[in-house]
């Protein structure tokens, strides 16, 4: 049977052959039809194939096992690839805006038909690379990253085949470059938030744990007398850590210590899924600092 890895790598494989041939596709559609709409499909789907040559590369060198040098592994390289994919992906949103403004005041002539044909060609390629890597991107920043591109390309599409409809029956040939913006700005919408999240995680920024929280249910437990020096960020979207500084009775034993880690790690596993916990034990040093500092 194969694993996650390999099921995940063939996805990734499927879907760049796929998204290059439409590429090729839209970019001559877009040049003999003059639609610009087109040319943006086909600009998205040429950064969604690097993205996911990038994606692919990163969730294989996520994959590798820890070291001395990189403790905590490789999980970060899917972030740095999700950031760089979602602001690659801003970056060419705002290209195609300022070039659609150019268009609506100085519309060109467009082949419609054309236009229409290669964009639902492009439609069913992008809706299939969509949802080929939908399920993996529930639980994976860069997945959902890659995702987000064939989502994009695919919205983009549905887009590119109304504004065929128009310049076909009304020769609404403005309707092309209108329909790029709307596009653009959704495109742009949804990235920020792919951006926003890797970059509290690259900050290592806590999840949405409320962090008082977590310092009176570790108290719930009658051997801890205090919580201090309380840090809790992300390795990555599904890996939450957590550290502090409790405080017991100096009469407890090295035996006592171990039953009061274990304690404290089931409790914010199974309350907070936080999987990795580290502790220092003091008796009395500490007992009134702040519970961050």
């Amino acid at each position: 049977m194969e694993d996650n890895h390999d099921i995940t790598g063939k996805k990734f494989f499927y879907v760049t052959i796929l998204n290059a041939v439409i590429t090729a596709l839209e970019f001559l559609g877009g040049i003999f039809s003059g639609s610009l709409s087109l040319l943006s499909d086909a600009v998205h789907n040429l950064q969604d194939t690097i993205s996911i040559v990038i994606s692919y590369i990163a969730h294989v060198i996520g994959k590798k096992a820890s070291n001395s040098n990189k403790t905590f592994g490789y999980k970060r390289a899917e972030i740095l690839a999700a950031f760089i994919n979602a602001s690659v992906l801003i970056a060419i949103t705002v290209l195609l805006v300022i070039e659609s403004i150019k268009r609506i005041s100085e519309p060109q002539e467009i082949d419609g038909g054309l236009m229409m044909t290669v964009a639902i060609i492009g439609l069913i390629a992008n809706g299939i690379s969509m949802l080929v890597l939908l399920k993996d991107s529930k639980n994976n920043l860069n997945i959902k990253a890659t995702m987000l591109h064939m989502l994009s390309d695919t919205v983009s599409s549905v887009g590119v085949v109304a504004a065929a409809i128009f310049v076909q029956l009304f020769h609404w040939n403005w309707v092309d470059p209108l329909i790029t913006i709307l596009v653009a700005l959704w495109i742009m919408k949804e990235s920020f938030g792919v951006v926003k999240e890797t970059v509290n995680i690259l900050m290592e920024a806590g999840p949405k744990i409320d962090l008082d929280e977590v310092k009176e249910t570790i108290k719930t437990i009658p051997e801890i007398k205090g919580v201090h020096h309380a840090h809790l960020w992300m390795i990555d979207e599904n890996s939450i850590n957590f550290d502090a500084h409790i405080n017991v009775d100096q009469s407890k034993k090295v035996i006592d210590i171990e039953e009061i880690y274990d304690k404290v790690g089931s409790l914010l596993k199974e309350k907070y899924n936080i999987g990795h916990v580290t502790l220092q034990v003091e008796c009395k040093k500490g007992l009134e600092e702040p519970m961050i500092k």
